[in-house]
């Protein structure tokens, strides 16, 4: 595995070894010294064209935590503010020998791009409405900390679907590793192409809750919306928003998932997002050592990645 650019790219085998090696890395997190060896001397960018503080953040504390030189590359008051474009940054980053690009960008393909430019490895940290493998990850992770497995679980995806890279990475991995997905939006979010990927489809929020194993929320993408895609926030809740009385007709094991940022009161409760049986502080916690297992995989080599 040279790049990681799609969730869709991993075998089953391939996504294994990455959850397990973060199960490592953070279960060696627990001592006292946090920081290993594994990464010295190499040289990841975060290349950041959009606005994330929590990924970006995630990754740079990963790329440290390995003991990697990290330069964080920001496209405001960068060149590419200037006019530069993708593909001369890129060739920048390649004079300055990068071992790993991070980057997350405003359009879909530009991570598949950046990869045939660039010499270094090149993680997908969000791009456009495509995807963001890391995400389906951590996501994944969590679940299989939560519940004890993957193969046959059953997990409902809710919302807004049509512009969540989130959601189809985790369509793509969860099909991989063995869940059933539902993805559960009003028709007007869910994708055009949505019969070609692994899953099934409901607008029907209240009938598949209570057979599914772990609810993932998404969060409703307004900045993303040229149109009107449901009648008012009040209504979009009214049908698809998870609240305490939805929460009550889920199974007792049944957890809930949401990558953030939440937005309270339309698409989740405060009661529901403050449950214990809610995951999303979980979600960032295991989003550091899914990271670094992924850093380390792609830049590191054959020996013990906690340098054991």
């Amino acid at each position: 595995m040279r790049h990681l650019l799609s969730a869709g790219d991993l075998s089953r085998d391939e996504a294994t070894l990455i959850l397990d090696t973060a199960r490592e890395l953070a279960q060696a997190g627990a001592r006292s010294v946090k920081k290993f060896p594994t990464l010295r001397g190499r040289t990841v960018v975060n290349l950041f064209y959009e606005d994330s503080t929590r990924t970006r953040t995630s990754f740079e504390l990963a790329a440290k935590r390995l003991s990697a030189d990290v330069i964080n590359f920001s496209a405001k008051g960068s060149s590419v503010a200037k006019g530069e474009s993708l593909k001369d940054t890129a060739l920048t980053l390649q004079a300055m020998g990068a071992d790993g690009v991070v980057i997350r960008h405003s359009a879909s393909g530009a991570a598949h791009r950046l990869s045939g430019w660039v010499d270094g490895s090149v993680v997908n940290a969000g791009d456009g409405t495509h995807e963001h493998p890391t995400q389906a990850l951590l996501d994944v992770y969590t679940m299989r900390e939560r519940m004890g497995r993957l193969d046959g679980l059953r997990v409902a995806i809710v919302g807004d679907v049509r512009h969540s890279r989130v959601a189809r990475s985790n369509v793509l991995l969860l099909h991989t590793l063995g869940a059933e997905v539902t993805l559960v939006a009003p028709p007007t979010l869910v994708p055009v192409s949505v019969h070609t990927w692994p899953c099934a489809v409901s607008y029907d929020l209240d009938e598949t809750l209570a057979k599914s194993d772990v609810v993932m929320m998404l969060r409703v993408q307004a900045e993303r919306m040229q149109g009107a895609y449901f009648p008012t926030p009040r209504e979009y809740s009214r049908r698809y928003g998870l609240d305490g009385e939805r929460f009550a007709k889920m199974h007792d094991e049944a957890i809930v998932m949401h990558p953030g940022p939440m937005v309270r009161g339309m698409e989740i409760s405060a009661e529901v997002a403050d449950s214990p049986r809610c995951t999303v502080t979980e979600q960032v916690a295991n989003g550091l050592s899914i990271r670094m297992a992924v850093l380390y995989l792609l830049l590191g080599g054959s020996e013990s990645a906690i340098g054991a």
